[in-house]
């Protein structure tokens, strides 16, 4: 299946850059025979209104000549003649419409003009020279395009002869104004335009072919047009041929159409001949139209091509997809049950790895517990051996008075033992309440509960160096929700740097302050000790971090105490003491936050 898919994607590819050729040259055919047709109406037209110009004035030259005024002139040239005939041509002109009207001798002269009165009067010049004279002359009627040698005006000359029994003949002139049809094609957008016989364009709608020959004039008939000054004023020697052909000329079955160049634009030309005069009608279009439009039709092939080509492919992998993925879905079940297998077991080889790392992390908490214990544990012999002591002295006193039968001497002395029992036994409950390993449930804490039970955890210690630890703060403070023996736990490890910090000092102070606010509790341990370096305040919460000497600590107690604060929501920062030292803060946020406080802190 993907094999014929294949070879048919293959071929319609094939097809898509192979049919843009072929229509591109079916569409310029096309489009070229459209052109055609479009210059054969157009040619049509043109020849029907260039033939109907000319016959408005074919006839009048003749009519004029049986006018009495104006065959008077063949044997009367008195001054009173000659103004009758000016008046009346001038008056012909001006009703029937023509360039110009004018009667000549048998010589050739003018003997009358409709523009006898403007200073560019054909009265009294002679004509002989021209072909319409010796046409009419020799013929009977005469024709003939050129430009006015008086006048400098082109126009089409139609003459006829007029004769007269018993005296000369005389030849009416008719000149026609052919220039408005150049407005009409230049309007039509077609070039179109009319050569004489000798193949030189004296009508174009585009200006620049006017006066260029067809092709290139030879000797014979350039010296023809420069006699008959059919152009007067005109370069004929340089002027440079329209087209650009193999032999500029135009085939001689006219509406033949033809692709030619007027310098670097191609043109589709098509003539017509025009009699009796022999004049070539010439209609052209731009012929880079067509070429576009079937570039425009060749891209559309090919753009079409390319999407059914891409459209099939697009198939065809959308086919493979399909089936590919139906093999995958029973690799991956496959694989979905072994997956399932294998995540069973990192499930439980992730419990007991947590698990593992529970403990081990509660092995620390306990192991800096004991740690604390063991720094403390001069003071706290000292604590217990010195009520022993006096318990073994009060005891033997207390015989001797018995013997003695004191019997009131010896309650007091029995007494004040117990006393000293109860100091012994409240120091070890708290021994015994802070080594325990598992106490992990939290619950509400009181602050200041707290701070007593780590004073007098303390104080062993700190009795031993002669210290005093002063507690100050707003209370009562508000719960806080953590577990009891690990938040003394953290608060004893500060307070026991603390007490590090100064016991080398002549002037050491500590002191305990506490304050809240609505949502929120501090707890600030102070000591005008050495203090901790700026540098150094990033790093002391990292696990076994010391500047301690080797062997005073294991540089877990400030990380513990960091990740139970952390435990219970709150935070330790430390800073500078205004009085030198450190000032080491915990916040903890309050147990039964009112609601507005929570939505501030949010």
């Amino acid at each position: 299946m993907t094999a014929v898919f294949n070879r048919l994607t293959l071929f319609i590819l094939l097809c898509a850059f192979v049919a843009p050729v072929a229509v591109y040259h079916i569409a310029h055919h096309m489009l070229l025979r459209a052109e055609q047709d479009q210059l054969q109406q157009n040619l049509s037209l043109t020849d029907r209104a260039i033939v109907t110009e000319i016959d408005r004035f074919r006839a009048l030259p003749r009519i004029l000549g049986q006018d009495a005024r104006i065959r008077a002139l063949s044997h009367d040239t008195s001054p009173q003649n000659i103004a009758l005939a000016n008046h009346y041509l001038e008056t012909i002109v001006k009703q029937v419409g023509p360039s110009d009207l004018y009667v000549l001798d048998h010589d050739g002269k003018t003997l009358a003009a409709s523009n006898y009165a403007t200073p560019q009067s054909f009265v009294g010049h002679d004509y002989s020279f021209r072909p319409y004279f010796l046409d009419a002359l020799s013929q009977g009627e005469g024709r003939f395009y050129a430009i006015g040698v008086t006048t400098r005006k082109p126009g089409y000359f139609l003459s006829s002869r007029i004769d007269l029994e018993g005296r000369p003949p005389i030849v009416v002139v008719v000149k026609a104004d052919l220039t408005p049809l150049e407005a009409a094609w230049k309007a039509a957008g077609v070039k179109t335009a009319i050569a004489d016989e000798a193949g030189l364009v004296f009508l174009a709608g585009d200006p620049q072919w006017r006066y260029r020959p067809l092709h290139r004039l030879d000797a014979g008939t350039l010296d023809q047009l420069l006699q008959e000054r059919t152009y007067d004023g005109i370069d004929l020697e340089n002027a440079q041929p329209i087209f650009k052909a193999t032999d500029g000329s135009f085939p001689d079955d006219d509406r033949q159409a033809a692709i030619r160049l007027d310098g670097e634009q191609r043109l589709v030309t098509l003539s017509s001949t025009i009699q009796p005069d022999g004049w070539k009608v010439i209609a052209a279009t731009d012929a880079s139209q067509a070429s576009a439009s079937a570039s425009l039709w060749a891209l559309a092939t090919l753009a079409s091509g390319l999407m059914i080509s891409a459209g099939f492919y697009v198939m065809d992998q959308r086919r493979q997809l399909i089936a590919m993925r139906l093999r995958q879905g029973e690799l991956l079940e496959q694989m979905v049950a072994e997956r399932t297998s294998d995540l069973a077991c990192e499930v439980a080889i992730r419990k007991r790895t947590e698990e593992e790392l529970r403990r081990t992390q509660e092995g620390l908490v306990h192991s800096e517990k004991m740690a604390a214990l063991g720094r403390m544990s001069a003071a706290i012999v000292h604590e217990v051996s010195q009520p022993l002591a006096a318990l073994d002295a009060t005891l033997a006193t207390a015989g001797l008075l018995a013997s003695r039968h004191a019997q009131e001497e010896v309650g007091l002395r029995l007494e004040k033992a117990r006393g000293l029992v109860r100091r012994m036994q409240r120091t070890v409950k708290h021994l015994k309440t802070f080594s325990r390993k598992d106490v992990s449930d939290m619950e509400r804490v009181c602050v200041e509960t707290v701070i007593d039970n780590v004073v007098e955890l303390a104080a062993p210690r700190v009795n031993s160096l002669g210290l005093s630890v002063d507690v100050t703060g707003k209370t009562p403070s508000p719960t806080v929700m953590a577990v009891p023996v690990k938040l003394e736990q953290a608060m004893l490890n500060l307070l026991l740097n603390a007490v590090d910090a100064v016991a080398d000092r002549p002037d050491p102070e500590i002191r305990i302050e506490h304050r809240h606010g609505l949502d929120w509790v501090e707890i600030a341990i102070v000591d005008n000790g050495s203090g901790i370096a700026p540098d150094l305040r990033e790093r002391v919460l990292e696990p076994f971090f010391t500047t301690k000497l080797t062997g005073e600590g294991l540089g877990l107690g400030l990380s513990i105490a960091a990740i139970i604060i952390k435990e219970c929501g709150g935070a330790i920062r430390f800073a500078e003491a205004k009085a030198g030292g450190t000032r080491a803060t915990i916040s903890l946020p309050v147990a039964d936050r009112p609601e507005t406080s929570l939505e501030a802190a949010q």
